[in-house]
């Protein structure tokens, strides 16, 4: 079955433990696409916290750039895949990239990546755009490019959810 999830919400919302709750209710083998990188020791604990919730049953890729790639690698060999998190993956590709045009391929691919996975692909985003408007041009870039890749997402995908205080709210 061909079927892709978009899930999005605020920083802590609940949309990962979603995301891996919807996964676990789909019966087949399982892959976590993680895009986060331990850079610091917080960030280290996060994602050991994060290995330790996940229980087997789940084989984990770490890779925080080249994920378009990886999902047509595991293109019918997994049943479902989370890929957790395009936020992230954004900030980690805006790192190497200088152009939003640039970027903004990096976005086709992906989405192309995940509307041609052969399974159930699920695919979780901060939503940034109910702050304030950040003070500086860097992260005024950051919000756009996330602003434009969770509507392509939410384009490309069969059902859309936004979490709320842990509550999931089905928006398409």
């Amino acid at each position: 079955m061909r079927k892709v999830y978009f899930i999005t919400g605020g920083a802590r919302s609940g949309k990962s433990s979603w995301a891996e709750k919807l996964a676990n209710d789909i019966i087949g083998k399982r892959a976590y696409i993680a895009t986060a990188q331990a850079l610091d020791a917080e960030m280290a604990v996060k994602i050991e916290k994060h290995r330790q919730d996940r229980h087997a049953g789940w084989d984990t890729f770490e890779e925080p750039d080249a994920v378009e790639a990886l999902l047509k690698e595991l293109s019918g060999k997994y049943d479902v895949v989370l890929l957790d998190c395009l936020t992230l993956w954004l900030s980690n590709i805006m790192v190497h990239s200088n152009t939003d045009d640039t970027v903004i391929a990096r976005f086709g691919a992906l989405v192309d990546a995940v509307k041609h996975f052969d399974g159930v692909c699920i695919a979780v985003a901060n939503e940034v755009g109910l702050g304030i408007v950040p003070d500086n041009p860097l992260a005024r870039r950051f919000r756009d490019c996330a602003g434009m890749l969770n509507q392509r997402m939410a384009r490309a995908a069969d059902d859309v959810y936004m979490t709320v205080a842990g509550i999931p709210v089905r928006i398409k």
